[in-house]
């Protein structure tokens, strides 16, 4: 084990020890909880403004999808990020967080009139994603102006990645306007010679799958496409939202290829990019939160089935969708611990980690090597802060879990913060119309 899974290890037992010393979690308090490490954030927000040259002017927006509690795009903010939103619900969040207009961007394929006038109204930027959606805009400016940025979202067509319902850049993608189909890169020129408050471009490739030559493939023809209006129309694109997507390693705690290594990859196959005629605005999300985080689950019962152990647990399908559903795709390291939230030590055997909900296939891993678990015991799932518990999954009307946030101060002491409240059952029988 390197230094860096050492240091991250012991870590998260400290925070998980706290958490059943604070009761936080445990059988009498909580059997399921999520943390986030918001000192990681920091960390991780630090080394995205660095990895970017001084030189050009970078707006780094995080994808609130990844994790769309407020609290956390509360400390995004305040950390100097802005936000990207992909819907009413996520633009409502990123107000709520305190995001100025003018740092939040809008993306969805399926932006309805009120949405789209609620974001020009307040100067929030705007990728369309298709030419009708630009006639909608037009129509929305032709009544009321607005200080907002507004871009296309190119599909660039450049390929998918090794996860294809996450590679946004093939050739049939629902994303964006196809930038090879037969008259469309005519029809976009056309597009912005009509409309002179058309001035950004946008393209994202993908994330989880997706390699950073693929990635700055990508951007490299959004940006030959802007160099093309500017050439053409004798007005220039002013700004390049490149998207986000970098793949985060699911696997161990050493960093894996970080927003340093992409930024040279651009640097090397899109120099353009850097040489101060375009603003920059990214869009990461994943790469920011997923390793700054976990999810603590008790163990209820234990089995043997067809002489497979199995451990009964309270984490599944609800705070766990993408794995439980797509395994090979999604496959999250877990590790075993007492009750104490200190590790579980013995012999690893294979052990299936199932979940609570009413399917067969709510397991967040099969025949995995782990020392014996019993009830009473904890499992946690690591690399969670994004998509996970953020994002639940209303199975069997399970209960929402508590978020909490944790810093770990200069002699070690940890100290906890609300960022979601779980939910009790008269929060579920509100949301579904008890």
């Amino acid at each position: 084990m390197t230094h860096a899974n050492t240091s991250a290890a012991r870590r998260r037992e400290s925070i998980l020890r706290a958490a059943v010393r604070q009761g936080l979690l445990g059988p009498d308090h909580a059997v399921l909880a999520a943390f986030v490490d918001l000192d990681g954030v920091a960390a991780s927000v630090r080394a995205l403004h660095t990895a970017f040259p001084d030189s050009v002017s970078v707006l780094h927006t995080f994808a609130a999808k990844a994790n769309c509690l407020v609290p956390v795009l509360r400390e995004l903010r305040a950390l100097g990020m802005g936000c990207e939103a992909a819907g009413a619900g996520e633009l409502a969040q990123a107000l709520a967080a305190g995001f100025a207009p003018d740092h939040i961007v809008l993306d969805s394929p399926a932006k309805t009139r009120a949405e789209l006038a609620r974001a020009l109204e307040l100067g929030v930027a705007v990728n369309a994603d298709s030419f009708q959606e630009l006639d909608r805009i037009e129509g929305i400016l032709t009544r009321r102006p607005s200080s907002s940025r507004i871009g296309v979202r190119l599909n660039p067509q450049v390929g998918g990645g090794d996860i294809a319902a996450m590679s946004t850049a093939t050739a049939t993608s629902k994303f964006g306007v196809a930038l090879d189909d037969d008259g469309n890169r005519r029809r976009l020129l056309d597009a912005y010679r009509a409309r002179p408050w058309l001035t950004w471009v946008h393209a994202h490739v993908g994330s989880q799958g997706c390699s950073l030559d693929l990635m700055a493939e990508g951007v490299a023809r959004a940006v030959d496409f802007a160099d093309e209006v500017g050439r053409t129309l004798g007005r220039p694109v002013t700004g390049i939202d490149i998207g986000g997507g970098l793949p985060v390693d699911f696997e161990g705690d050493d960093p894996p290829p970080g927003f340093d290594a992409y930024v040279r990859r651009l640097q090397d196959r899109v120099p353009r990019l850097f040489g101060g005629a375009y603003r920059i605005v990214t869009e990461f999300g994943r790469s920011l939160l997923a390793k700054n985080g976990f999810t603590a689950a008790l163990v209820e019962y234990t089995k043997t089935s067809g002489g497979r152990r199995v451990a009964i647990t309270h984490a599944g399908a609800q705070v766990a969708a993408r794995t439980v559903f797509m395994p090979s795709a999604w496959p999250l390291r877990i590790t075993a611990h007492g009750p104490d939230g200190g590790p579980r030590t013995g012999e690893p055997v294979p052990q299936d980690i199932a979940g609570p909900c009413c399917f067969a296939g709510d397991l967040l891993a099969s025949a995995r090597p782990l020392p014996p678990l019993a009830p009473g015991d904890i499992v946690a799932l690591l690399d969670t802060g994004a998509y996970y518990s953020s994002t639940p999954f209303h199975y069997n009307s399970l209960p929402d879990p508590a978020v909490h946030g944790v810093r770990v101060g200069p002699g070690g002491e940890v100290v906890f913060e609300p960022l979601r409240r779980a939910e009790t059952l008269d929060d579920v029988l509100a949301r579904t119309g008890g």
